[in-house]
């Protein structure tokens, strides 16, 4: 076996579980080398089953009295009970829907146990622990630091620990991209040393060396991407966009809403940008609501005015949908030819058409503003004239996928169109500057001068009730509700609340005179259409989600969002959760449900409380988290860095400056050719715009 084996080889792993894992980028031996754990579960020491405390995270180890397997009649899973003593107490212990369990332990065996103490009417219950028999393991997977990972359905933290533990051993073959006078410089571990502490530290001091190494390399690789792109944007040119000032400014005077002073500023300047014939590269950045859609929309319509093509690209059918909706409306007197380009939906206006002749309409240039998903730069669709691009969350768009939309636009070989990026990733100027100097920044710093704070409490199981009455006394005065939960569909390992279990309940037994859906990933794209069109038309009183409706979906009348289990989000997350809410007229409220004790849950949460400023959030999300828990959340709209995190302004100086010293002396990369091939597959997964 080598790094490059497909990971179906490997013991107990066979097609469908490798099908599993590839969802989460594992193919290889290599790619399961570089899964990074996320955070760690301290179960340095073991305790006596006397002195644990409710809510604590815990690991004991104790004999099996009693264990068995039956069925629920209510919800008809399986679920399987066990008694665990050691010298000083007993406990019980549940798990759902894993019978199996009930055949691997018997009465007699000795586990080691590890998770959080609930109560059980006054007594202590252990649900769905990690277990281990003591004696036939390490036991990785219960004691001292243990990995958790990104997962997905129906692969479990057991099996991915046991998987990296079979081939941990091939890190020696792991290239190393960092020149050896650089690792002596600032005393990095060997490649090899690093990747087997990231994944099995003994210490918190092993983590931490292990993280500043593997993030060097991530920023390093970013800092020389970064350089040679400035290098090659020098050289292209842009079509020149007239400033049609008459046009605009009756554009704005028509809108239903009055500009902020930073939404006007920030129109400026990308407007400013447009009108040279070199290619704009500008990133807008703002907070959740603060209206950058607008900002662009000044853009698009000078576009349209030059009688050239825009195209408007964001990550998901369901927020394409909703902009087109959104820009439609905005330009309704404006003759604008817009067209909806999904995969599965072909709109031009409000009237549905077919791709073939969407397509032809587009490339001949009949087609003004597009706007779509990763269809935009599918196989088959050419552009006449795309001279501006809207990218919104562009850190779901690659390189090679701008790369793509450069050549399909229509424009002579040495044009670019000029590109505006959009997020609402909090970083300030001068750090987002300092890692790319290529790359332009407009901030809006204000909110729609008639938005309401959103009002943000915590709750648990127990006040529960007295937050449905609110919620239906809201209802009764016409607004609506969003419910977040983090799965779909009831977990047989998590024990964490899923949209499926929660619509029933809301549908059933809370609610059962209301209008309730559900929207998650699994449904089809019609059936996810049909929901949110009958949630804006206000045929729903309440949404039951997953994630899915984190970014860009806009109901100015749901004034209430509930987020279950929240302390499994990050605070970035969360805040863009509760910008679902707050976007019309009404007061709105955003609840976070929880029942975790820690204090680092509840100093979390409690600042969801205090602030509603991203960038405040976000500082306070990397200091109680840590970087390696921020994939993801934080640093959406730039690289997405596994272990990096943007507020190391001292290692983004360092890994420029030697990005810039290398550069300098073998611009091609020919010295280090493991570091020029690592440089050419990172253009592949992430955006430097």
């Amino acid at each position: 076996m080598d790094l490059n084996t497909n990971i179906k080889f490997l013991n107990r792993v066979g097609e469908t579980t490798a099908k599993r894992l590839e969802r989460l980028g594992i193919k290889t031996i290599e790619d399961l080398l570089y899964f990074f754990p996320f955070r760690y579960d301290d179960y340095s020491e073991t305790k006596k089953i006397s002195d644990i405390r409710l809510g604590e995270l815990v690991n004991i180890s104790g004999t099996i009295e009693m264990i068995q397997s039956k069925k629920s009649p209510r919800k008809k899973i399986s679920i399987t009970e066990a008694l665990v003593s050691d010298d000083s107490e007993s406990i019980k212990v549940i798990w759902f829907n894993q019978a199996f369990i009930g055949k691997n332990l018997k009465i007699g065996d000795k586990v080691s146990l590890s998770g959080k103490v609930d109560d059980d009417y006054g007594s202590f219950l252990m649900k769905s622990p990690g277990y281990e028999k003591i004696g036939n393991s390490d036991n990785i997977h219960t004691q001292g630091l243990v990995p958790i990972y990104h997962s997905t359905s129906n692969i479990s933290q057991k099996q991915i620990r046991f998987l990296i533990n079979a081939i941990i051993k091939y890190t020696h073959l792991l290239e190393d991209i960092i020149p050896e006078n650089i690792l002596s410089e600032f005393n990095l571990e060997r490649l090899e040393h690093a990747i087997n502490k990231i994944h099995f530290p003994d210490t918190k001091e092993d983590i931490d060396t292990a993280q500043r190494r593997l993030a060097f390399s991530e920023m390093f690789l970013v800092q020389l991407r970064s350089l040679i792109l400035k290098r090659t944007l020098k050289d292209r040119k842009a079509n020149k966009l007239n400033f049609f000032e008459k046009e605009t400014k009756d554009f704005v005077d028509g809108l239903e809403f009055q500009l902020t002073d930073s939404q006007r500023k920030t129109s400026w300047e990308i407007i400013g940008d447009i009108q040279n014939e070199t290619p704009m590269s500008r990133l807008l950045e703002g907070d959740v609501g603060s209206g950058k859609t607008a900002v662009a929309s000044l853009a698009l319509l000078n576009c349209f005015l030059n009688k050239k093509q825009s195209a408007f690209m964001v990550p998901t059918e369901i927020l394409a949908q909703q902009h087109f909706q959104t820009l439609s409306s905005l330009f309704a007197k404006q003759n604008i030819n817009i067209a909806l380009v999904t995969r599965t939906k072909y709109f031009l206006g409000k009237e549905k058409s077919t791709k073939k002749i969407l397509l032809s309409k587009i490339k001949k240039g009949e087609v003004d503003l597009i706007i779509g998903t990763h269809s935009l730069i599918q196989a088959d669709i050419s552009f006449k004239n795309l001279s501006f691009v809207v990218v919104d969350e562009q850190h779901r768009f690659g390189v090679g996928q701008r790369q793509k939309i450069l050549e399909k636009s229509g424009l002579p070989k040495n044009f670019s169109p000029h590109f505006l990026s959009m997020t609402a990733t909090p970083i300030p100027r001068s750090l987002a500057l300092s890692i790319y100097g290529d790359l332009d920044i407009s901030i809006i710093d204000e909110m729609p001068k008639n938005r309401l704070t959103i009002i943000t409490k915590i709750i648990n199981d127990k006040n529960q009730g007295n937050l449905y009455d609110f919620i239906r006394k809201e209802i009764k005065k016409g607004r609506q509700a969003f419910v977040v939960c983090p799965l779909i569909d009831i977990s047989d390992k998590l024990g964490l609340k899923s949209v499926t279990e929660e619509y029933e309940k809301l549908n059933k037994n809370i609610f059962p005179d209301l209008n309730i859906e559900m929207l998650h990933g699994k449904l089809k794209s019609d059936d996810k259409k049909n929901v949110m069109d009958k949630f804006v038309n206000k045929e729903i009183d309440i949404l039951v989600s997953t994630s899915v409706i984190e970014v860009g979906i806009d109901i100015p009348n749901a004034s209430i969002i509930l987020i279950e289990e929240a302390d499994r989000f990050g605070l970035s997350q969360l805040h863009q959760f509760r910008g679902r809410v707050g976007r019309g007229e009404h007061q709105s409220y955003c609840f976070l449900s929880s029942d975790n004790r820690s204090d680092n849950t509840r100093e979390r949460l409690e600042a969801m409380e205090k602030y509603n400023n991203g960038f405040e959030l976000s500082k306070i999300d990397l200091k109680l988290r840590g970087p390696g828990e921020f994939y993801g959340t934080i640093q959406k709209g730039f690289p997405e860095l596994k272990i990096a995190t943007l507020f190391d302004y001292e290692l983004i100086k360092q890994t420029r400056k030697k990005a810039s010293e290398i550069l300098e002396t073998n611009p091609s990369l020919d010295n280090y050719p493991i570091l020029a091939k690592k440089v050419a597959d990172f253009n592949k997964n992430i955006h430097l715009e």
